[in-house]
């Protein structure tokens, strides 16, 4: 397969485990885990694009003649996430938007002086938490599955004590499975003109299918996005990355890796989760994808991505690869949080 032909570095660094990846409140109680097998990476360059976003036509990067019935990859329309107000209930302090519910998230605004909290829930063991700025509308992903939920803006009362500012309870039926995973929220965050969505459009177009296009965004990271260790070494709890402020400056943290490569193969319509948890030997905190696809995947150095399964993708490793040690057989990987 043409898998082959371009392998992106799978050796794997010894991670510069300074706030590698410290969700911003985000944490889990109960037992949800990304499922799937463990997959390796490969990066099958794209097309190189032209002035219009769209490929040479003839080759591909590598300068191999394209067959003359290529036919570009089509990504569905864009899905994007947004706060509808109009769609909100609350008390005047606190507002939850259950509009998006069946396509895999949910919005909320709240203002106060003091700190604030959205919960969600399912059932008495699984649960997130995350940071509600005051003032801004924002958006979390619903990655629990269908069911009975409950949603809380929590405001803070003393240090470490929350007091329920507003709740409503949902019963959530998602289209499908993948929608948590397709749509941005605050953990990946893009609109439709964001330049990594458009950067991730003008890979597509080299590409014929849903691999190929993973394996051009893949290798696009790769090669422009080195790992940030000063910023690795002053990261603050709370931080949120920005997908196309890690395209800029072409540097970031395993948080910032991650959320880039969702952002941009989400905004193609591929099923991309982010996942935080810890990496053995060393038990490193740190965040890395998984991506769907049904088409057979590639075989890797040391492990083969199957079809039709949730396949491991670690870009901070492979693009700044020392040590396979840390990349395995995806068995040395342990999920906490999925968003």
């Amino acid at each position: 397969m043409r898998w082959n032909r371009i392998v992106c570095l799978l050796t794997a660094a010894m991670l510069f485990v300074h706030g590698c990846g410290n969700p911003s409140a985000g944490g889990q109680s109960g037992a949800q885990q990304s499922s799937g097998t463990a997959s390796g990476q490969t990066g099958d360059a794209a097309g190189t694009a032209d002035g219009s976003g769209g490929t040479s036509a003839g080759s591909d990067a590598a300068g191999t003649a394209r067959d003359e019935n290529f036919v570009p990859y089509q990504a569905p329309p864009f899905a994007g996430a947004s706060y509808n107000e109009a769609s909100a209930e609350g008390n005047g302090a606190a507002f939850i938007d259950l509009s998006g519910t069946s396509a895999g998230y949910v919005a909320a605004y709240a203002t106060s002086d003091v700190r604030l909290k959205f919960q969600v829930l399912k059932g008495d063991d699984e649960k997130y938490d995350y940071d509600l700025n005051s003032g801004e509308p924002s958006v979390f992903p619903i990655q629990m599955g269908d069911g009975s939920y409950t949603f809380r803006v929590l405001e803070s009362v003393e240090e470490g004590k929350y007091a329920v500012l507003y709740t409503t309870d949902a019963e959530v039926a998602l289209q499908d499975e993948f929608q948590p995973f397709l749509h941005p929220s605050d953990y990946v965050n893009y609109q439709e003109d964001s330049a990594c969505v458009k950067k991730a459009a003008e890979l597509a177009a080299g590409a014929e299918d849903v691999p190929g296009v993973v394996a051009a965004v893949y290798d696009y990271i790769c090669s422009n996005v080195t790992y940030d260790k000063e910023k690795a070494a002053t990261v603050k709890s709370g931080y949120l990355p920005d997908p196309d402020e890690t395209l800029a400056t072409g540097k970031g943290i395993c948080f910032d890796y991650a959320a880039l490569a969702a952002a941009m193969l989400r905004s193609q319509g591929i099923p991309v989760k982010m996942i935080f948890g810890y990496v053995s030997p060393d038990d490193l905190y740190h965040a890395w994808n998984m991506f769907y696809t049904e088409e057979t995947g590639w075989v890797t150095v040391d492990y083969q991505v199957s079809g039709d399964s949730w396949n491991r993708l670690d870009l901070t490793f492979a693009a700044n690869g020392k040590d396979s040690e840390f990349i395995g057989d995806g068995g040395n990987y342990a999920d906490l949080f999925c968003y």
